[in-house]
């Protein structure tokens, strides 16, 4: 089972903005190879901080809106929110642990 969700455009203030816990967005597209190649990643680190941060995976095609008012000009775009505000952001296909010592910087 995966504990990684989806989030749009109408959901993400509800999902992201509004969480009690720290938040992981995956801004990514079908059509994009990187975004493909950190999705195990991204998995990963869903399973492993399990209880402490929610994983959302957003398809900036299909939910431009939130991509656009975050500037996400490059994918995949893994952003981290806390208490409804972005506070770090890693950009390209990353190794986990780089993508851990971000996150572990928040929670």
């Amino acid at each position: 089972m995966s504990n990684v969700s989806d989030v749009t455009d109408a959901t993400f203030e509800q999902e992201v903005l509004k969480s009690q816990l720290p938040v992981l967005v995956d801004f990514w597209a079908p059509w994009c190879g990187p975004c493909r190649a950190v999705a195990p990643v991204v998995e990963e680190i869903a399973n492993e901080y399990t209880g402490k941060l929610k994983v959302l995976k957003i398809n900036t095609d299909e939910n431009p809106k939130t991509a656009q008012s975050y500037r996400i000009s490059g994918i995949p775009s893994l952003m981290v929110f806390k208490n409804g505000q972005p506070v770090e952001q890693v950009v390209g296909a990353v190794p986990k642990l780089t993508l851990s010592s971000a996150i572990n910087k928040h929670i």
